[in-house]
């Protein structure tokens, strides 16, 4: 998970900031939300993370039954947030607190 959000973190703080500039308008003149944009995109699409997740829990780092879809978004959720209130990369530091401190407590197992 750590090293997808460093992917993403490296890769896509520019088009974040620039799609959201560029998307407020659009928003307001159709009614639509990001959300909506999100699921179009996403239709029929399966998830890199899904495939992390996966392999996770065949090691046995992560517990299947404590891992809900709203638990495998919430790294993401958690950088998303950052970039976009902040239009800059995040730190590796807060990368790592977010994996580390919050996101893994919640779903390995015991």
């Amino acid at each position: 998970v750590l090293d997808l959000m460093r992917q993403v973190n490296a890769t896509r703080v520019d088009l974040v900031a620039m799609m959201s500039i560029h998307l407020a308008g659009y928003y307001q003149e159709t009614g639509t939300s990001p959300a909506d944009l999100r699921s179009t995109i996403a239709a029929g699409r399966r998830s890199v993370s899904a495939d992390i997740f996966q392999r996770a829990a065949k090691r046995g780092e992560i517990d299947p039954a404590r891992v809900s879809d709203r638990l495998k978004a919430l790294p993401f959720d958690l950088l998303r947030l950052e970039i976009l209130m902040t239009l800059t990369a995040a730190p590796d530091e807060l990368l790592e607190e977010i994996v580390d401190t919050l996101f893994l407590p919640l779903v390995t197992p015991g």
